[in-house]
């Protein structure tokens, strides 16, 4: 069996990730939870199978002790995210099957206040979540409704490049961090001379890049990124714990001009066993809201979130609970995901 052979029957199997590592069992991640892949691939094939994925320049950069993030695409065209990283001496890879094309925000069954802040012009738009919540699936939904609706220019900056889109309507340039530009900021910095109308940025994960994104919402962009949070409130405090104590005040009131919307979502097992639905808390970067950022007041977003109904808000609580009383979840996987269970309870109650 060699790499390509192991990531189909992965998805004809409906595998998310797999893990590859050499010294233990080979296993992929099926609807959240960790199954062995049932074959009985040894230490030497599984590095063999790592190491075909390969160039000379990444081989160099494994063993100067530096981890690999970056895509590979299999003979049907589907394309997989990899990490490489070395345990006890040893190889090890975590495969993130991408789904084969890009969904729909409707075939995701997302809110549609999706839609509506996709359709914004400027501004920033986040979506959060844990690591597998499906922040880039969502992320390449809404731009691909862009694509397929208005004559825009679209830049992306991501390490590694995910999906990879058909152009309609708009002209989407694609860079790769550590192929095509040297990192986020700087891929950010040059942006702004690029024409763009809108530009994804793969991950905000530091003050510079955040930085940059801001500013470049300001400036009249529609900015759209990912940060690895579980709920709005946290967020905004995340972003703005970011940076240097001395720009905190400006970075509340920047963010309080230029914020359209915060979607943080988990995906949790169906009720049937059968696959996982995302759960939602939506912010929407209402006056009230961002005077509420401004003011240093974030943990009052979720009266905010539980009052703006009208606005397509709601928490995740309320999600969770409105996907239980449907039967799409159980009480005890919307109780896992939960981040105040008290607060479930009513809501169920």
């Amino acid at each position: 069996m060699n790499i390509n052979e192991l990531v189909m029957e992965a998805r004809a199997k409906g595998a998310s990730d797999i893990h590859l590592s050499a010294s233990i069992p080979t296993t992929w991640r099926i609807h959240g939870t960790l199954y062995d892949c049932g074959h009985t691939i040894t230490s030497k094939d599984a590095r063999e199978m790592i190491m075909s994925l390969l160039s000379d320049e990444q081989l160099n950069e494994l063993e100067a002790g530096n981890d690999l993030d970056f895509a590979f695409e299999t003979p049907d065209f589907c394309r997989q995210r990899v990490n490489v990283f070395r345990f006890m001496g040893k190889l090890a890879a975590t495969i993130r099957l991408l789904n084969d094309r890009i969904p729909t925000l409707a075939s995701l069954n997302l809110p549609g206040v999706l839609t509506k802040l996709a359709d914004e012009p400027r501004g920033l738009i986040l979506v959060t979540g844990p690591t597998g919540s499906g922040k880039s699936t969502t992320l390449a939904a809404m731009i691909d409704h862009i694509n397929h609706s208005r004559p825009e220019h679209i830049l992306t900056i991501e390490d590694p490049i995910e999906y990879m889109y058909t152009l309609d309507k708009a002209t989407i340039h694609q860079r790769e961090v550590g192929r095509d530009v040297k990192s986020f900021s700087a891929a950010l910095r040059s942006a702004l001379r690029e024409d763009p109308d809108i530009i994804l940025v793969g991950e905000m994960r530091d003050y510079e890049t955040i930085s940059a994104a801001v500013t470049a919402a300001e400036t009249g962009h529609l900015v759209m990124s990912t940060l690895h949070t579980i709920g709005a409130a946290q967020t905004i405090d995340r972003i703005i714990d970011s940076c240097p104590p001395e720009k905190q005040n400006q970075i509340r009131t920047q963010l309080g001009s230029v914020l359209k919307g915060v979607i943080t979502q988990s995906l949790i097992p169906t009720a049937d066993g059968r696959g996982r639905i995302a759960a939602t808390e939506i912010l929407i970067g209402t006056d009230a809201a961002c005077n509420l950022i401004r003011e240093n007041k974030c943990h009052q977003l979720q009266t905010v979130m539980q009052s703006g109904a009208n606005f397509g808000m709601h928490t995740l609580n309320a999600d969770l609970a409105h996907l239980v009383a449907e039967g799409k979840i159980s009480r005890e996987n919307a109780f896992a995901v939960s981040p105040d269970k008290s607060d479930l309870s009513e809501f169920i109650r």
